[in-house]
């Protein structure tokens, strides 16, 4: 019999739902809470022309690098991509558009979206390159500019511990980036380690709660690249 607000399903129907030409934001923050299995699973279903948020671009043989280099993601937006030379590479030659944003920015712009705003008023970068394009205001004096919000057709996360409802647990430095994101895209797809019946997690240690979280993918820790790592944090 299926559970009420079972949200368990494979991990190849999940990712059968991104489309070509997709935006998906990608939790994480360095190795700790980026969702390796979910992307291994993009990787292989094929899917291209991809928009890509992350705080990071990860190494070139993990995570999004893998996609990158593989020439499946159009445009990045990011904080960092020191770690990944072919990021740097495919960027300075043109062929991956790239906006990088002060770490503070980029988490306020998602998480301004989960919260419904069309953006925020900052005075980060005014003056600079950071601040290019961007509208101005005049405010008690001051000039602000406005910083979009961003959102996502979908999240890819990864969540330390879940249930058959979607409700999440991150564990360490996970919780930087996944939480955000989970309430800033339309469709919500988390990977974890472990699968509980519903009512064995603590209401009050309950991260992201199920509302966000459109489908769950749990992966064997001894086997995912995520497991491997869980100790970077």
């Amino acid at each position: 019999m299926t559970r009420l607000n079972e949200k368990h399903v494979a991990i190849e129907a999940a990712i059968a739902q991104i489309s070509d030409g997709a935006s998906i934001m990608v939790g994480g923050f360095g190795s700790p809470g980026t969702p390796f299995a979910l992307l291994d699973e993009l990787l292989k279903q094929g899917q291209k022309h991809l928009t890509l948020i992350k705080n990071d671009a990860n190494e070139s043989d993990i995570g999004i690098g893998k996609l990158i280099s593989a020439g499946r993601v159009d445009r990045l937006v990011t904080s960092h991509i020191g770690l990944n030379r072919v990021a740097i590479d495919e960027m300075n030659a043109g062929r991956l558009s790239v906006e990088i944003y002060p770490q503070g920015l980029l988490a306020e712009k998602i998480r301004s979206a989960g919260a419904g705003h069309y953006g925020f008023l900052t005075d980060i970068g005014i003056g600079t390159e950071i601040g290019e394009g961007r509208q101005e205001v005049e405010c008690d004096g001051q000039r602000w500019a406005i910083e979009p919000a961003i959102h996502a057709d979908f999240a890819l996360i990864h969540a330390d511990l879940a249930d058959h409802y979607g409700n999440l647990i991150y564990r360490g430095t996970a919780i930087n980036f996944n939480p955000l994101m989970a309430m800033a895209a339309e469709h919500v797809i988390a990977q974890t380690f472990h699968i509980e019946a519903p009512g064995n997690l603590v209401p009050e240690q309950i991260h992201t709660p199920c509302a966000f979280v459109s489908q769950v993918i749990q992966v064997d820790p001894a086997t995912s690249e995520q497991g491997r790592r869980q100790h970077d944090n």
